[in-house]
């Protein structure tokens, strides 16, 4: 049935496909598209009905079979710059540089990569992916023709290809069935060409449940009380990566009731939130995240959601927006939860107004979790018991360690899970940062409470990472 399969573009815009002996329709599915499919089936079949989510997600499968050939990439590409969307499939099908780039976004998106790198050097291109915050190479080859993959690039990404001597950003927007996947590409001038990475946004993943998170029963209830305020700010923090934004889209879940308003100003819009308006910043116009956030205070909002605190100005702003009842949402670039405190009094915030004004801080980092299909356990050696003792946790009978099968590439490793350290507030906390207690102080303040080591640690007695992850992200003595 390969060779009757309708073209790709026909079949998504009539919303009909054949599947080996079925029909497959959509809720919109058109006669034209039905009696081209029986044409080309050359038989009678009968229809199987399914919704626009159902349609979308089996097409996807249908035309991803994983092969080089143009015919079967499953992409639409949008020109982010016009309103009518351009199907790869109607380039040139004879141009191999067409094809790799294809491919390439292709492989990308299929291996839920966050950022795709191209790196040209001396003897040719090299490829690599980031999925689940490691680098995998894709290929290092010397016939691929580096400049014309870049300028090729830098078309669908709408930038001028003529200008090679400075750094330009775009972006592509993508379809892969019923996902929408949004690019932003940056290219860097180098010796031997431009470097290109592309960051991947699955806008369609959707949000996260708090379970999914890695969340324990206890900090899940912290959060579930954090979005349950009426005004304050709640800060997300770590380094690049680290899943802040997801866990902030979390909490707006939470807080999201018909009796809220909810509006973000992000950079860029990663998801969409149904019943939330959102707006991106666009500093080339002067819309900033400072300038966002004033503009949002004046939509009556109950709630804000501001994707990073990188100014004075914006953490200015914020503080302001949590003292006249606003629930603020923000993430803010810190090693702990307590120097959060003291990052802020650096952008330039008064000790008086950040204690008036934060309610909690959650301080997160992803690692990966073990493939279940190949984990193997093992007694603990006595270092990787000391560890478990220097951290005052107990001892666990087995320790899990990656190893590797075909379900995971040989990597060990299948997805990641959040570790996290959320501090709420209290009464001497605020009292200590009212003062401009220093962050060792602030320790004193707070007493013993559980560290990311700690969780991280937690993790592994119940065999969902390995030690190896866990001083990989967080060194030996986090």
């Amino acid at each position: 049935m390969s060779g009757a399969r309708l073209p790709f573009a026909f079949a998504r815009d009539n919303q009909v496909a054949l599947d080996e002996a079925s029909l497959l329709t959509g809720p919109e599915a058109s006669m034209n598209g039905l009696r081209a499919a029986r044409l080309r089936a050359g038989r009678a079949l009968d229809p199987e009905g399914l919704d626009l989510d159902g349609f979308q997600s089996r097409l996807a499968r249908l035309y991803d079979n994983g092969t080089s050939d143009t015919e079967d990439v499953a992409f639409d590409l949008e020109d982010g710059n016009a309103t009518l969307a351009r199907d790869i499939l109607e380039d040139p099908e004879d141009a191999p540089v067409i094809r790799l780039v294809n491919q390439l976004l292709r492989q990308a998106v299929r291996g839920a990569a966050s950022d795709l790198h191209l790196e040209p050097h001396e003897d040719g291109l090299r490829a690599r992916m980031r999925i689940d915050g490691t680098m995998q190479n894709v290929f290092d080859r010397r016939d691929v023709p580096a400049k014309r993959v870049v300028s090729r690039l830098k078309v669908m990404a709408g930038l001028d290809i003529a200008e090679t001597r400075l750094p330009q950003d775009g972006r592509i927007a993508l379809r892969l069935g019923g996902r929408a996947i949004d690019v932003r590409l940056s290219t860097l001038p180098g010796h031997h060409g431009e470097r290109v990475v592309m960051r991947l946004l699955d806008r369609s993943g959707g949000l996260m449940a708090l379970d999914r998170l890695g969340l324990s029963q206890e900090n899940a209830e912290r959060l579930n009380r954090l979005a349950a305020l009426p005004n304050g700010i709640i800060l997300a923090t770590g380094p690049t990566g680290s899943g802040k934004t997801t866990t902030l889209y979390s909490l707006l879940r939470l807080a999201d009731r018909r009796e809220r308003t909810i509006l973000t100003v992000e950079d860029p819009v990663e998801y969409d939130l149904p019943g939330i308006s959102q707006t991106p910043v666009n500093p080339d116009i002067g819309l900033t995240f400072a300038r966002g956030l004033r503009s949002i205070l004046r939509q009556d909002p109950d709630v804000i959601l501001v994707g990073e605190i990188r100014d004075g100005e914006t953490a200015q702003v914020a503080c302001e927006a949590a003292l006249t009842g606003h629930l603020v949402f923000s993430s803010l670039h810190a090693n702990t939860a307590l120097s959060a405190v003291v990052r802020l009094r650096e952008l330039g915030v008064e000790g008086y107004l950040v204690a008036a004004t934060l309610r909690g801080v959650m301080a997160q980092r992803l690692v990966r979790r073990l493939c279940p299909h190949c984990t193997r356990h093992e007694p603990p050696t006595e270092v990787e018991a000391a560890q478990f003792r220097a951290h005052d946790r107990p001892v666990p009978a087995t320790v899990p360690h990656a190893q590797g099968c075909e379900q995971c590439d040989g990597t060990g490793y299948s997805g990641r899970v959040g570790i996290f350290d959320i501090l709420e507030i209290d009464e001497p906390l605020r009292a200590g940062i009212d003062s401009d207690a220093s962050e060792i102080r602030l320790r004193e303040i707070a007493g013993p409470r559980p560290s990311l080591m700690q969780s991280a640690l937690d993790l592994v007695a119940d065999g969902a990472t390995s030690l190896s992850e866990i001083r990989r992200v967080l060194g030996e003595s986090a």
